[in-house]
């Protein structure tokens, strides 16, 4: 108690000393005003610089994007979610504690306690009875959701339903006078349209920011951003769930991803399309989950050069046993060019038109086999739980995989991510962090300083290196090693609950 006392006093003395310098350097240093003052001389503009005749069609554009923004507005709102998390306090009589927060010291008087975390996100009303589409990342995991609607009301949200896949969650309220907003077709989407994003970001409630459709699809990616809308508006964190808007006024898409190296915006956002949005929320009410078509097949773009590579359609690689595809017939290196009579244009809409398909339809596959066209039908079924690890059809004389060559200490201490350090992600590590249940990679236990990678943080996992998974520790090691120094290299990384691009560029 005496140390605490004389703690005490040291930091009173230190207090008022420095309250008494300040008070100095107020009257006797820097610049001084007159004693007496004589009022200033000043004429402001009288009108604008510009006739507004002669920005007619721009005052039009901005009556009509205020009219666009305000329409909108209700029926956005802020998602709110809390999560208790069990935390191991304890108290001691370190002085240093009760100013300053240490937390490395020792203890007394051990407890439990709770400690709670929140996150901020952003969702739409989409009908009548009060249900907001959201991304999945916003909501999973967490013991209570709160919506803020744009009258600063607050009200209690329920989770109808949620998909880790598509990353998108279903919450309900109870408001009879919501506004919900219409689900466009984002097939009509097209690079160029005018966009606006509104959401909630770093809390910012009701932020709208406005840019393009940049691209649609990427037809030669087989992860989860091929399918994606990617747009030039400004979508930082908390924009998660919020919509994308047309000029109508209507949901094109749902804002899930950024692509940056610094974790915020740099123009490269991505969006859930709205057709994939409806068929998720029409699932998720009517079944609880989303129910996907599956054929049983992993597919791979045409190369050039390859038989066929001048005209549409996708490769099949393998063919899972017991699938819809095996029981047809359906043979590695067939080209598929018409599913159900819809065209076959790239990996990404077959996928679509594959999940999409009710269940138990026959359809008719057109394919290219040795070729020649042929036929075949398949009966859609249920994609099944452990569709990712099925096993492939074995096909006949297929020599035996070779064991890759690990690579070696200085092999892969010369690529341009041995600045990056990992350790293999375990689900206890997963839990702690708070990741979602299907992130698989490696962990980021540290990054060297002035490495130009700053942008990655300890506790970020890993899950890709230009597009390539990432597993294990091995399987980073392996693909850092192959890697061009010159280059760019994009990772997909998970942080907390969230997936973005990270671009690392050649210092």
């Amino acid at each position: 108690m005496k140390n605490l006392a004389k703690f005490l006093l040291f930091v009173l003395l230190v207090s008022a000393g420095i309250s008494l310098l300040y008070d100095y350097r107020l009257k006797h240093g820097g610049l001084k005003l007159p004693s007496t003052r004589t009022p200033e001389k000043y004429t402001l503009a009288s009108g604008p610089s510009v006739d507004s005749k002669q920005v007619a069609s721009l005052e039009a554009l901005n009556r009509e994007r205020r009219s666009l923004v305000s329409s909108v507005l209700p029926s956005v709102v802020a998602v709110k979610t809390s999560k208790k998390i069990g935390i191991r306090r304890e108290y001691g009589l370190d002085p240093f504690e009760f100013f300053f927060g240490n937390r490395q010291r020792r203890f007394r008087s051990p407890r439990d306690e709770a400690l709670v975390q929140s996150s901020l996100g952003s969702g739409v009303i989409v009908t009548n009875e009060g249900h907001i589409i959201t991304n999945n990342h916003v909501v999973a995991q967490v013991d209570e959701i709160e919506v803020q609607l744009s009258d600063g009301q607050t009200k209690k949200a329920r989770l109808v339903g949620a998909d880790e896949q598509v990353d998108l969650a279903v919450l309900k309220i109870d408001n009879p006078s919501v506004k919900p907003l219409k689900l466009a077709d984002s097939d009509t989407v097209q690079p160029g349209d005018f966009v606006l994003a509104i959401g909630n970001p770093f809390g910012f409630e009701e932020t709208v920011t406005d840019g393009i459709i940049s691209s649609k699809g990427r037809p030669n990616r087989s992860d989860f951003f091929g399918d994606l809308l990617q747009t030039n508006a400004a979508i930082n964190p908390g924009n998660s769930g919020g919509p994308l808007i047309n000029l109508r006024g209507e949901v094109i898409g749902i804002n899930t991803a950024i692509a940056s190296t610094t974790g915020g915006s740099q123009g490269v956002g991505f969006a859930i399309p709205s057709n994939t949005v409806r068929n998720a929320l029409e699932s998720l009410l009517k079944q609880g989950r989303i129910i996907r078509g599956y054929l049983g097949i992993q597919t791979r773009a045409l190369q050039p050069g390859e038989d066929g590579a001048d005209t549409e359609g996708v490769t099949v690689a393998e063919v899972m046993a017991g699938s819809p595809a095996a029981q047809a017939g359906v043979q590695p290196g067939d080209v598929v060019r018409k599913f159900d009579g819809h065209e076959v244009k790239n990996f990404s809409a077959l996928r679509t038109l594959v999940a999409q398909t009710q269940l138990n339809k026959q359809v008719e596959l057109e394919i290219v086999r040795d070729g020649k066209p042929l036929k075949v039908k398949a009966q859609i079924k249920e994609q099944p739980i452990d569709h990712d690890t099925a096993r492939a059809v074995p096909r006949q004389n297929e020599p035996q995989p070779q064991t890759p060559r690990q690579p070696s200490d200085e092999e892969a201490a010369s690529s341009p991510l041995a600045a990056i350090h990992v350790e293999e992600l375990t689900p206890e590590m997963a839990r702690q962090l708070d990741l979602p249940s299907n992130v698989q990679g490696v962990l980021v236990t540290g990054v060297d300083p002035d490495s130009g990678v700053a942008e990655l943080q300890k506790g970020d996992v890993i899950e890709e290196i230009n597009q390539q998974p990432v597993t294990s520790v091995s399987d980073y090691n392996k693909i850092a090693a192959a890697l061009e120094p010159s280059q760019p290299q994009v990772l997909s990384v998970c942080r907390h609950r969230a997936r973005s691009f990270l671009v690392l560029r050649p210092r």
